[in-house]
């Protein structure tokens, strides 16, 4: 069943379906199905063939670089003795200063080049910005819908506990009090026997959901309810939370949604904080280029390749664990309903009508627990029933057992508002919403980071590859140090040079 059909709210995006329709291949090159299941060693394959894409890319870069390497080493080795009477001239013909001819050409097409792919980094740099912030917001959304629904369960928890230690505390202390009260008289004390009857038994019923115990099942007829049925409403894919010790009051339950979320929040620091170093790298990288061919220093071009290689190693690895995210995440996304009860219930046993009803909250379905509510919702008016006839005919009988009929009074009035706030909090309307925040969190803005994070990868190992291309160039262009020392000592030698060059000028110019 489609998950456009299962979740009403919730539509899978384009890019999703897009994703979702890559063709999937094994190591052995045969086709596979889409189908998430992230446990299984063939579908594990298919992420790995996407992921070694990247890979060959990287190799195709390292070939690129290294044939432009050889360009420069060996085809222009035999230009240097050719080349060299031409700089002569017109290293005569210019002033002194700067570069001209061949290695003044040499050196703008390298500044050209590198301008172009440092202008593309920065691109890529202010793509990854954004996709790591779209990525982030998915996320909080993601973790927050989950605490929500954790806080929702908790608060189930507690509701039905307070409930269960308010019952059994009437029946262990005032109702036994009337009984010894009411020996003499039979009516009175069948009515509070009743009240003790009925009292076990919503305790009975209240205990079969609470979310505190394992497995309680609940005599209605042929159907089980496990006392776990609820938690497992909100999971997160294996792919996108790892294992983590839990933290919270409930069931250290693979799929509780606290534990999700925890693991979510830790996770989500460690993604944001490696991304921001990353694009942090790859900024310094283009500031160092900048600056090398600005000053024209061999150091800071040595520098420069170290940091280039590296920021283009992580660039292909980076692309390629974001490809093997998007199509497992686009799988999941696809088709979650499918995903949830497959793997809720046979982890936990749970019921798969439980499941259906808080992950499709359809009108035409009832609550599974709607007869367990009645039946406890009958068993409080029948005690309520029977106190008042207690307190219009006992108390002038007995006036000592006003005492203890109040204080069970006071217990059913806090038991029946705890038990209106269990039954809305039990309908499917509150998790059902988390539910699908949380799809749309992790679907849509999540979704939308990684590919963004994908084309920041690919632009910054594209224009970095272009940077290690042009960097042979640019070693050749620079001027050597015995150059350098060559035009220090001839200024030294000749200190009229600049009132020659001035002189130049002055002549140069027809107007002065």
């Amino acid at each position: 069943m489609s998950a456009m059909t299962t979740v009403p709210s919730y539509t899978p995006s384009l890019w999703v379906r897009l994703s979702h329709a890559l063709p999937r291949l094994d190591l052995t090159m045969q086709m596979k199905d889409n189908l998430f299941v992230p446990d299984s060693w063939e579908y594990q394959q298919t992420l790995l063939v996407l992921s070694s894409l990247s890979a060959i890319a990287l190799v195709i870069s390292l070939l690129v670089v290294l044939s432009f390497l050889i360009h420069y080493c060996c085809c222009h080795r035999g230009d240097r003795s050719e080349g060299s009477e031409e700089e002569e001239e017109d290293e005569d013909a210019s002033t002194g200063h700067g570069y001209s001819g061949k290695k003044g050409r040499g050196i703008g097409c390298v500044t050209w080049v590198a301008v172009a792919s440092v202008t593309l980094c920065c691109v890529a740099i202010g793509i990854g910005f954004y996709g790591n912030s779209e990525a982030n917001d998915g996320m909080y959304q993601l973790t927050s819908s989950l605490l929500t629904a954790n806080y929702t369960l908790a608060s189930i928890d507690l509701l039905i506990s307070d409930t269960i230690s308010g019952m059994q505390l009437s029946v262990s202390g005032p109702l036994t009090s009337m009984e010894e009260l009411f020996t003499g008289s039979k009516p009175f004390l069948a009515s509070t026997r009743n009240c003790r009857r009925l009292s076990e038994n919503v305790i009975n019923l209240l205990s079969s959901i609470s979310l505190a115990r394992a497995s309680v099942d609940v005599g209605l007829g042929n159907d089980s309810i496990s006392g776990a049925s609820i938690i497992p409403l909100t999971p997160v894919p294996p792919s996108v939370a790892p294992t983590m010790v839990p933290t919270g009051g409930l069931m250290p339950s693979p799929f509780s949604p606290g534990w999700a979320a925890n693991t979510l929040m830790v996770n989500e620091d460690y993604r944001w904080l490696s991304y921001v170093l990353l694009l942090l790298l790859d900024l310094i990288v283009c500031l160092f280029i900048l600056l090398g061919l600005a000053k024209q220093a061999r150091w800071l071009l040595i520098l420069m390749t170290v940091l280039a290689w590296l920021a283009l190693f992580l660039s292909w690895g980076s692309l390629g664990l974001e490809t093997a995210t998007v199509v497992a995440l686009s799988d999941f996304c696809s088709d979650p309903n499918t995903f949830v009860v497959n793997s809720t219930h046979f982890n936990t046993g749970t019921s798969s009508d439980v499941l259906d009803y808080y992950l499709t909250c359809s009108r035409r379905m009832n609550s599974p627990f709607q007869q367990l509510l009645t039946q406890s919702q009958r068993a409080l008016s029948n005690i309520h029933t029977h106190l008042s006839s207690l307190d219009r005919n006992a108390l002038t009988q007995f006036p000592k057992a006003e005492k203890s009929l109040r204080e069970v009074q006071q217990i059913l009035n806090s038991t029946e508002g705890n038990f209106h706030q269990l039954v809305a909090l039990l309908n499917c309307r509150g998790l059902n919403k988390d539910y699908i925040d949380s799809l749309k969190g992790l679907c849509y803005d999540g979704m939308e980071g990684l590919l963004y994070l994908s084309l920041y990868s690919f632009l910054s190992a594209l224009a970095f590859t272009a940077i290690l291309c042009s960097l042979p160039g640019a070693w050749r262009s620079f001027p050597s140090e015995s150059e350098e020392y060559e035009d220090s000592d001839s200024e030294s030698e000749d200190p009229f040079t600049s009132h020659q060059d001035s002189k130049r000028f002055l002549q140069w110019q027809p107007w002065l």
